[in-house]
Order: C-alpha cells, then structure tokens, then sequence
C-alpha cells in the first residue's frame, strides 16, 4: 500500500473509468479490471490505497435519498480563518456530512465553509444542523433545493 497521494497513470485510469456505467453484474470488479488491463485483485488493492490516501474521500453510488424517505441541503457556514481547521474537524466529523469543501471570502467573512448533509429522514437535517451549531459554536445556513436538475458531471484525471 502507498503511503503518499501521488497516482499513476493506472490510477488515473481507474478513476476515470469508475465514473458512471458500472457494471451491474456477478463480479463487477473483474469486468472493470479486465478492461484495464489489471487484476481485480489489483483494482482492488488500488482503490482502497486511493481512499486510504485521501485521493478519493468517497467511492459508491449515488442515490436520490427523498425517493428512499431520506433528505439531503446544502449547508455553509462563515468561518473565521483562526478557527478554520479546528471547524473543519467538527464538520467532518458528523456523519451526515456528505462533503466538505471551502470558498475562498472576502474580509467580511461570507460563507467560506460549504457542505451537503444527507439524512436517512427529513427531520435528521435539522437535527444535524444543530449539532453541528453546538459542537462548533457558529451558525449553520441550510440551502434546500428548490428545483432539481440532472447534470451528469465526470472529472477526467489528467496526466
């Protein structure tokens, strides 16, 4: 297992073909790893160093959680830049928290933190948000969808 998070040109074809039309079969891992070129033990193995590394923070599928009773917001918080990590730490730490990322702000200090919660029920959300609220001392906005739109997004890992 590596312990760095650099990738090689395997990698990055991993990640490239692991981004939609997974096969839905016996041994789906095999399939994929055959297309590669590689072993599916090998596949494997590299994707779990990818995960391990950081490199990938999440590889499953994605599901319409309202159809299954469940709910997901965009949340976002302003965040002080000398309590950033220690913020960051307390966010990442709640398991509704689907993803985390930052937007950089001006000196008034705007959202600066962003994240999706998901929730097995709708009311999980606010409960989340309160959490989160009280374990970091700030204010949490939650941004519910209003209109849903489908965009089918794939991120080439470039060479």
């Amino acid at each position: 297992m590596r312990e760095s998070a650099a990738i090689d040109d395997v990698d990055r074809a991993i990640i490239d073909s692991l981004q939609g039309d997974f096969p839905i079969c016996e041994r789906p891992y095999a399939q994929v790893a055959a297309q590669l070129g590689i072993g599916e033990e090998e596949l494997l193995d590299r994707l779990q160093a990818l995960l391990d590394t950081r490199v990938l923070t999440r590889f499953g599928p994605m599901f319409q959680v309202e159809r299954m009773g469940g709910a997901f917001v965009l949340a976002a918080m302003c965040v002080p830049e000398a309590h950033w990590q220690r913020v960051l730490e307390v966010v990442n730490a709640f398991p509704e928290v689907a993803h985390n990322y930052r937007r950089e702000s001006d000196q008034n200090c705007e959202f600066n933190m962003w994240f999706v919660l998901a929730t097995e029920t709708a009311e999980g959300i606010a409960a989340a948000v309160r959490g989160i609220e009280e374990a970091s001392g700030l204010p949490v906005f939650p941004f519910p969808k209003l209109r849903e739109y489908f965009v089918e997004m794939k991120l080439a890992v470039r060479t």
